[in-house]
């Protein structure tokens, strides 16, 4: 009789004292996405600085974006600009 008694008095749904409920079942999916992101960013440093389509950029393409951004500023006039092109290739 006893048994019974503290059978009914029991919670079922009372786990780890109380510590189960609430916001921690967010716990779980935030650190499988957080593990994701880190895996996702160790993938990409260290690979290298990449394009948008993943191609490695070359240290040209870069200076070439610098010379067309500034000729579209108006701060180099198109010899300038064509001649700096040139130089890099």
């Amino acid at each position: 009789m006893n048994t019974l008694v503290l059978v009914a008095q029991t919670d079922r749904w009372d786990h780890m004292n109380g510590w189960g409920g609430g916001w921690m079942w967010l716990g779980g999916p935030a650190m499988m996405v957080l593990f994701a992101v880190l895996v996702v960013w160790l993938i990409r440093a260290s690979t290298g600085s990449t394009g948008a389509a993943g191609i490695p950029r070359d240290a040209t393409d870069r200076a070439r974006e610098i010379l067309a951004e500034r000729f579209a500023k108006g701060e180099l006039s198109t010899e300038e600009y064509r001649e700096r092109v040139n130089e890099l290739q």
